[in-house]
């Protein structure tokens, strides 16, 4: 599922996805896959579990950073 962070609380470690579909999903910070500095206006990918947001990829910079840092030897 597609959506954007509108809202992150640091202190907490949690915010909130709105969707393409118009839902609101809250997430941990845990849960997401290319941490990325600061969160919100960021599109993302994810799945939904239990109501939840998970596995959540921030759609920014090269597809490869999803992956860690790549070696170049």
């Amino acid at each position: 599922m597609h959506g954007q962070i509108t809202k992150f609380r640091r202190d907490l470690g949690v915010g909130v996805i709105h969707s393409e579909d118009g839902r609101r999903y809250r997430f941990a910070r845990t849960q997401i896959q290319n941490p990325n500095g600061k969160l919100v206006g960021y599109d993302v990918d994810f799945l939904v579990e239990s109501n939840r947001a998970e596995n959540i990829f921030l759609m920014c910079g090269s597809p490869w950073t999803a992956f860690g840092a790549v070696s170049q030897d």
